[in-house]
């Protein structure tokens, strides 16, 4: 009776592994196709976002007051504080330092730099 138990369960999952199997070799053409769709999609956005993807990040370290208030969130008073706060060594530092709360500067932080001034070489 045990003997007969073992059997039945090395067979059904047998079955079941060859099953799996073929169910996943029959879905590759079909996912491979809608791949080089999503692909070709994607390529074809990526050209119609290019114009966006140009856009020069703006550095906080040297931009103007009305440069940083272009920057979605930031205001007057957000501006004054960023250029008070200068020079930043990291971009982080604009919430590190409180200048700017963590929400704004998840919706700006790809569109700003902190660029160092480069020191004189010395001879």
């Amino acid at each position: 009776m045990k003997r007969c138990t073992l059997t039945s369960f090395i067979v059904a999952a047998t079955l079941l592994s060859l099953a799996s199997l073929s169910i996943a070799a029959e879905g590759k053409p079909a996912i491979s196709g809608e791949t080089k769709a999503s692909a070709a999609a994607s390529v074809k956005g990526a050209k119609a976002k290019g114009s966006a993807a140009k856009i020069k990040p703006v550095d906080i370290n040297s931009a103007s007051k009305a440069e940083l208030k272009k920057l979605r969130g930031i205001d007057d008073a957000m501006a004054d504080k960023i250029i008070a706060g200068r020079p930043y060594l990291s971009k982080a530092h604009l919430v590190t330092r409180n200048v700017i709360p963590h929400g704004i500067y998840e919706q700006i932080k790809k569109q700003i730099v902190a660029i160092q001034k480069s020191a004189a070489f010395k001879k």
